[in-house]
């Protein structure tokens, strides 16, 4: 009785530990999207200049995903593997489950390189992230 339900416990947690895991990616998400949510047209208009891609590509993408982070993210994956933005939102749905460690790897980013690591950091569009820390480090007139 115990070896069965201890079975069952395993898989329990194996049926959601992908789900952990794509939430535990990274750590800025959560704040990234409650920003982005605050201001949905504010979001779209700094996606736009920052990846240098039109209305429809957009859409294409917001319509695709779930959070705002994962519209980033995929938009982040295409820049940096070199594919189009299609093929990366098709590996983003066959994989989302699997977490993005696995839709990089599978874009050709390896898990360990600065490029995921970058990532793992953050993102670089919400870049004024704590408005009252001074910006430099230098001595100001007195």
């Amino acid at each position: 009785m115990k070896r069965r339900m201890l079975f069952l416990i395993s898989l329990m947690f194996l049926a959601f530990c992908p789900t952990i895991l794509v939430a535990g990616d990274f750590d800025w998400v959560k704040d990234f999207n409650i920003r982005a949510e605050a201001d949905p047209s504010g979001f779209r208009a700094r996606l736009a200049a920052r990846f240098k891609i039109g209305d429809a590509e957009i859409n294409t993408v917001i319509g695709n995903v779930e959070k705002p982070a994962d519209a980033y993210l995929v938009c982040r994956l295409a820049e940096m593997s070199s594919k189009p933005v299609d093929y990366v939102v098709q590996e983003y749905r066959s994989n989302k489950t699997k977490g993005w460690g696995v839709i990089a790897k599978n874009l050709g980013i390896k898990p360990g390189s600065k490029e995921f690591h970058a990532l793992k950091r953050g993102d670089d569009l919400y870049v004024d992230k704590d408005p009252g820390k001074p910006k430099s480090k230098g001595k100001g007139k007195k």
